[in-house]
């Protein structure tokens, strides 16, 4: 309990840990590029917890460091573990929380309590795992924030958290019990966390919920204790997850990973021998599995996904539609889905009718539902993708202009594509021919969904790469650049200009397809997609305008032109000085700890030069 962690930024809550900066060049890669960092993660330690190196680190100065009280471990893995249950009378209740003083309003109880029981229809006897996710409550504030927005500084896009939405992953039993007025045991031990580490959390339940269910709460205070002795969950190194008597082994992915790639947990130390489980991936679905019942609309589905057009998909169980969202969010990796997305939603969900309305059109978001009351109440919804044997009741309206795709004939139980949109790109046969190979020499569906998440990657990168280039010539040169001037603005975003690119730097050069690819950067254009991507460069940007001011400034002789100047300009200066200091610290600007110190140097060396007073004042002065 009394770890020491280096921390990540040694002052300041004000970051907010969204800036990830790049070199502004497209590197193949896409969305939030890569830059050299000031500081890394910090070096975990703790009983029953192990941590390797995978990258080298820089050397942490020994005063950079924060004390971690109890549950704060814990708190950077989960926000809380909840039991919910079903009881005759009083209907679906918490009726555990642990760690005990884990707050959540009322809301938030009422959201996870029908969000953790599959409904009736779904019919689920056994044991089911899925998961959903739902809003925070705003207004609360989270101990460790500063440490973990640096952590989530160095993730991939598609993998940093949204503050505004906690995931809820559920392991639920329902078995007969002849004991029990209903006859039936129903319930649901459930992992609520802002870290969306879908397979992970997935793969714990899978080994404690059973056991849970036997021995009950003496047995979930282990398993939170075990949890409270972890490392923080730092991207890029390997880390050791001891979990009743159970270790496993993981990488969380870096920005700096090459997209598409999985670095292979390797075993390096004999200790390795205790391990019982190497997760090959902490977020990633079984694509595959997931796109097999709409299986000749995935290039569709892609370019719904994209331009963030409102979807639902209607599944006849909570496990399904929760896997079958995500896979969707997934499929524009590693691009990041920048609207809402409901992995599982009910019509008790606080937004049900914000999401329902006919008042106004369908919102860019993804529903995951298996109500049977959902096809008539999201009937107008543009798209709709059936799996499994849910039946629509009645005929779709006519204004809705559904066209039937190919193989969908009626609007029966069959699984398939609703929709009148035609896409903009001609289909890929190839992907088809392959993936229908595979199924029948019986591949395996971890190589079919390989397969199928390089073919989107690739995808998404033909289409990004080139608003990456354009992007990136809205950068003013370096030389434009000067110390006594406010840093240069960037250029506007021109859609007329970057669509003149589109004829010689298009992705036409990276991919085969044909179409209308113009028509589909249009649209996208106009989608929360490409507000979200753009904002994220913008603000890179300006943060790398901002470090390089930062180090013309400490290449001028400051001292010498303050001795030009006159007292009250040399105070401006310095104040100044020790904001962009400040500024630098709050926003985790990519500058050198060398470049930083140097600027210290300089106010320090300013102030000694003027009059004692004047001194005594200024050094006191933090701004």
């Amino acid at each position: 309990l009394g770890a020491r962690l280096a921390p990540p930024t040694p002052s300041g809550s004000g970051g907010s840990g969204r800036g990830d900066a790049s070199h502004l060049t497209p590197r193949g890669g896409v969305g939030v590029g890569a830059m050299s960092r000031r500081e890394r993660g910090p070096e975990p330690g703790g009983a029953g917890a192990a941590v390797e190196d995978v990258e080298p680190a820089e050397p942490e100065s020994p005063d950079q460091c924060l004390s971690l009280l109890p549950w704060d471990r814990f708190s950077a893995w989960l926000h809380c573990v909840c039991v919910v249950g079903f009881d005759l009378e009083l209907g679906q209740a918490v009726e555990v929380v642990y760690p005990p003083h884990s707050k959540l309003t009322d809301k938030e109880k009422t959201n996870i309590c029908y969000l953790s029981l599959p409904e009736s229809n779904s019919g689920c006897l056994g044991d089911t795992q899925f998961c959903f996710r739902f809003r925070r409550s705003p207004g609360r504030k989270v101990s460790l924030c500063c440490f973990l927005d640096q952590l989530d500084r160095n993730l991939p896009v598609y993998l940093k958290k949204d503050s505004a939405y906690y995931y809820g992953y559920v392991y639920f039993r329902q078995v007969r019990d002849k004991s029990l007025k209903r006859g039936y045991f129903q319930k649901s031990l459930v992992l609520i966390s802002k870290l969306p580490y879908v397979h992970l959390f997935r793969t714990i339940l899978k080994q404690i919920a059973p056991e849970y269910f036997e021995k009950s709460e003496a047995f979930l205070e282990a398993v939170c204790s075990d949890i409270d002795r972890w490392p923080p969950p730092v991207p890029g190194k390997v880390l050791q997850l001891p979990i009743m008597g159970v270790t496993m082994k993981l990488r969380i992915p870096t920005y700096r990973d090459k997209p598409g790639t999985t670095p292979i947990v390797q075993n390096m130390h004999q200790a390795d021998a205790q391990i019982s489980m190497a997760l090959p991936t902490v977020h990633e679905v079984d694509l595959f599995r997931c796109f097999s019942p709409v299986f000749f609309h995935i290039q569709m589905l892609w370019e719904l996904v994209l331009l963030g057009e409102p979807l639902v998909v209607m599944a006849p169980s909570p496990a399904e539609s929760s896997e079958t969202v995500l896979a969707l969010v997934s499929c524009i990796s590693p691009l990041k889905y920048c609207s809402d997305f409901r992995p599982y939603f009910t019509i008790h969900d606080s937004e049900f009718k914000e999401y329902t309305t006919r008042t106004q059109a369908p919102p860019s978001v993804i529903l995951g539902v298996t109500n049977p009351f959902f096809a008539k109440t999201l009937q107008h919804w543009p798209h709709i993708i059936r799996i499994g044997d849910i039946k629509l009741p009645g005929e779709v309206p006519k204004q809705v202009k559904v066209k039937k795709l190919k193989n969908l004939k009626t609007l029966d139980s069959k699984p398939g594509v609703y929709t009148s949109y035609k896409p903009y790109l001609n289909k890929d046969e190839e992907i088809i021919k392959q993936l229908q190979k595979g199924v029948q020499q019986k591949r395996p569906t971890e190589a079919q969904s390989v397969i199928l998440r390089r073919y989107f990657l690739e995808l998404t990168e033909s289409f990004i790469i080139p608003l990456e280039r354009y992007v990136a010539s809205l950068m003013p040169l370096q030389k434009c650049i000067s110390p006594w001037k406010s840093p240069p603005q960037l250029r506007q975003f021109s859609q007329d200009d970057f669509m003149k690119t589109l004829e010689k730097a298009g992705p036409q050069l990276t991919s085969g397809l044909k179409g209308d690819w113009i028509g589909l950067y249009r649209h996208f254009l106009k989608s929360p997609n490409f507000d979200g991507w753009f904002r994220s460069r913008q603000k890179e940007m300006t943060q790398k305008l901002e470090a390089l001011h930062l180090e013309a400034l400490c290449n001028e002789n400051l001292v010498f032109w303050s001795q030009k100047h006159t007292e009250v300009e040399t105070v401006d200066l310095v104040l100044k000085l020790k904001n962009k200091l400040l500024q630098a610290d709050r926003e985790c600007l990519p500058v050198k700890t060398d470049t930083l110190k140097k600027l210290q140097t300089h106010i320090n060396d300013i102030i000694l030069a003027l009059p004692h007073d004047l001194q005594d004042i200024l050094l006191k002065t933090g701004t």
